[in-house]
């Protein structure tokens, strides 16, 4: 195995071995702390700019398999691992994790202490980072980790946008190994294998590096789904004669997407809304509000959020590092949702439109699968 290098600004530089592309790349050097759910994690486009440490020190155990990605590509940086496991033991596995990592152009690095990494992000926080196979001089990979460009400020969504701008209709079920599970709901789930019906509501759903398990999920629940980029302006919208309009996920940071805030603002009050992740900040700004960048994001399938309108507390996937700033936002904007660990801002409602947001995941998969209602609280909102 090729010799590879870790450095972060900080000067702090760690050492291992390749498992996956050989070459050259900078990012911001992030953590998630998942147990699984890696393959989900590599073709999220909201990691565009990033290198990702897994906490978990076991990845690739279960492989690869076309039909979990989340995405048409892997948006990532690099990928950092304890131990990537040479054996895939699972039956739905296509290739193992290294040879997909090659095959995808993915620098990755294994054999490093990622608990000393996590605790030097934990305190620190996130860093700029570079991840190489050929520059192995500490001072030099220090160097350029120094010279890359941080997130903030950064419009990466134009760097994960398909070069296709047409409205694309989604055709495509949830999985049904994701419907072995025991949802309350299942038996109003059905597998889309016929035409959806004449009365189907309409989502166009605003593409900012949308994760595929969502136009899945809306697709499935009944609704016809037309994916749209998220550049498209507010006419253009209305154009298509939505039922509703759906905010996707994306990468970094949700100030500098003032065509977004624009566009959302005008089609308040005209369609129902829903977003999700970056569609949560961006509904916010919209609106009047700010966000600023966390300290080391929220990232894994363990974030427990408190339901205001139940009192009861969601296990939640996240992938953000940025949030929303509670005292900023304005008097039409209700917290509907907050984050335990931290206390910052998880949901909003708006009190006047027909619009909601959260800033996690209810669409992970592999899971947890606590919060998948919010997809039917959205198409109950439709006409």
């Amino acid at each position: 195995m090729q010799p590879a290098k870790l450095a972060l600004e900080d000067g702090t530089v760690f050492a291992g071995k390749s498992f996956g592309a050989p070459g050259e790349v900078t990012g911001e050097a992030c953590f998630n702390t998942s147990m699984t759910g890696y393959q989900e994690v590599l073709t999220d486009p909201s990691y565009c700019g990033q290198i990702v440490a897994m906490t978990y020190p076991e990845i690739g155990n279960y492989g690869i398999n076309v039909e979990d990605a989340e995405s048409r590509d892997v948006f990532l940086s690099g990928f950092v691992v304890r131990h990537c496991s040479s054996v895939a033991s699972n039956f739905r596995s296509t290739c193992e994790l290294g040879e997909y990592l090659k095959k995808q152009g993915v620098v990755a690095i294994e054999g490093i202490d990622t608990r000393a990494l996590v605790r030097r992000l934990r305190i620190q926080g996130v860093m700029r980072s570079a991840l190489s196979t050929v520059t192995l001089d500490d001072e030099q990979l220090v160097e350029l980790a120094r010279g890359s460009s941080s997130l903030a400020g950064r419009d990466t969504v134009q760097e994960v946008l398909p070069p296709n701008t047409t409205p694309t209709p989604w055709t495509e079920p949830v999985s049904p190994w994701c419907e072995l599970d025991c949802r309350p709901w299942k038996g109003d789930r059905v597998q889309r294998k016929t035409p959806l019906g004449a009365n189907a509501p309409r989502i166009v759903a605003l593409d900012f590096g949308m994760k595929h398990n969502i136009p899945r999920e809306l697709f499935t629940l009944g609704a016809e789904v037309l994916v749209v980029p998220g550049t498209i302006t507010a006419e253009e919208v209305l154009a298509l004669n939505p039922s509703g309009v759906f905010l996707s996920n994306g990468p970094g940071d949700p100030a500098p997407l003032t065509y977004a805030h624009q566009t959302i603002a005008t089609l308040l009050g005209k369609v129902p809304i829903f977003g999700i992740c970056l569609g949560h900040q961006l509904l916010a700004l919209a609106c009047g509000a700010e966000t600023y960048k966390l300290k080391f994001g929220h990232r894994g399938s363990n974030q427990p959020v408190l339901n205001h309108a139940t009192n009861r507390v969601e296990i939640t996937a996240q992938n953000h590092g940025f949030a929303v700033v509670s005292e900023t936002l304005p008097a039409g904007l209700t917290v509907t949702h907050t984050n335990l660990n931290d206390g910052t801002v998880e949901g909003i409602e708006h009190r006047e439109a027909a619009a909601f947001s959260v800033q996690y995941h209810p669409e992970s998969s592999p899971g947890p699968h606590e919060s998948r209602y919010l997809f039917q609280q959205f198409l109950g909102m439709l006409h």
